[in-house]
This record gives C-alpha cells, sequence and structure tokens, in this order.
C-alpha cells in the first residue's frame, strides 16, 4: 500500500469511527442539558438517556479499537471477538447471530469476522440479521433483511485494490475487510446475490 492510500484509508476509518460515535455521544450531551429542568420526570429521563447512550459510545469504540486496532494479548478472553459483536449489535436495527459453539478462532481471525459483520451491517440500511458461520478460516457472514444492498464501492473495494482517487467512505471499510484478510493469506468473495440476502465468504 503507498503512503497516499494508507494516509486516505487511515483518514476515511478514523471519519467512520467518529460518525459511530457522534449520535450517542451527542445523545449524551441532550441529556445532560435535561438535568437542569426542575421536573424530576425530565431528569429521570436525562439520567436515563445518558446512561443508555454512554453504554452504546463504548460498545462502538470497544468493538471498532478491536476491528481497527490490534487484537489484546493471549490473556484476553478467547471469545472476546464474539462478546463485543453481540454487544455492539445489542438493540440497534440489525442483530448478530454468532453461536457460542463456532468461537475458539485466534483473536486476528475474530478481528476479521468482526469487521466482516460491520460490513453486513452496513448491507442492511433498513434493519436485519448478520449471521457468522463456520469455522477456522473459512467462513460466511450473511446480511438478511428486506432491503439489502451493498454500495458498488464496496464491492469494488472488496474485489481489487481502487485507486486512491476512488476509494470513498462507502467503500473504505469493505477495504479494510480486504486488506485484513489478505494479511491472513485470505480473500473474501460474495455470492451471487439472492432477495433478501447477501453472503460474504471468507476462505484461507
Amino acid at each position: 500500500m503507498s503512503a497516499d492510500l494508507e494516509l486516505r484509508v487511515m483518514e476515511l476509518l478514523s471519519a467512520r469511527l467518529c460518525h459511530e460515535l457522534a449520535g450517542p455521544i451527542a445523545a449524551v450531551a441532550n441529556g445532560v442539558e435535561l438535568t437542569e429542568e426542575e421536573d424530576p420526570a425530565f431528569v429521570r429521563s436525562a439520567l436515563t438517556l445518558i446512561g443508555t447512550s454512554a453504554r452504546t459510545a463504548s460498545r462502538r469504540l470497544q468493538f471498532y479499537r478491536f476491528a481497527y486496532g490490534t487484537p489484546p494479548g493471549d490473556g484476553a478472553s478467547r471469545n472476546i471477538g464474539r462478546e463485543l459483536a453481540l454487544k455492539f449489535f445489542e438493540n440497534g436495527n440489525v442483530s448478530c447471530d454468532w453461536p457460542e459453539s463456532e468461537t475458539g478462532r485466534p483473536q486476528e481471525w475474530q478481528r476479521l469476522a468482526c469487521s466482516v459483520l460491520a460490513l453486513a451491517a452496513d448491507a442492511l440500511p433498513r434493519g436485519g440479521v448478520a449471521t457468522l458461520r463456520g469455522h477456522g478460516d473459512r467462513f460466511v457472514v450473511e446480511a438478511q433483511g428486506e432491503d439489502v444492498r451493498l454500495s458498488p464501492e464496496a464491492q469494488a473495494a472488496l474485489a481489487a485494490d481502487p485507486a486512491i482517487d476512488h476509494l470513498t467512505h462507502r467503500g473504505v471499510h469493505a477495504y479494510w475487510c480486504a486488506r485484513l484478510a489478505a494479511g491472513l493469506q485470505s480473500h473474501i468473495t460474495i455470492a451471487r446475490p439472492e432477495p433478501r440476502r447477501v453472503r460474504f465468504a471468507v476462505e484461507g
């Protein structure tokens, strides 16, 4: 990866992370303002809003720190990827189905699985289910819902290294997934589209 492309990827991933955190952090700020009201009911509502939004921000930050950063050391939970993914999708319009039986992957593979699950969520703008099935270095992540669609930019970023001018916020996460997979001597393919369903196959 060229230095210019690496910088562009960092810029776009940072922008994505800020976008993910902006909503819950703004909600915390709004909740703090409501605590200044004299009505006890307003204050209780404000404290509920602050707590819920703070937890959402924390879950998102922990998930992306794992997906975009360096996996923890061997002392961390062997199933940390699943734990973070389930919390990340909690109470959102996309739910996560990662069975407890399908754990035990090395953390670098868990990191890739989390990243592909987030990619599946991107394909579900109206909500749905992101499902992970498989073992080790071969697994499938499926996005299923009413209005499933993956942007052309994301599809192009998965298929090949895009030129720096063609890499956008819509494709950068897919590009990140492809680079993670390549670093593990693996690749990601998109199965033939079906109504209400897109499958991402990871093969080592």
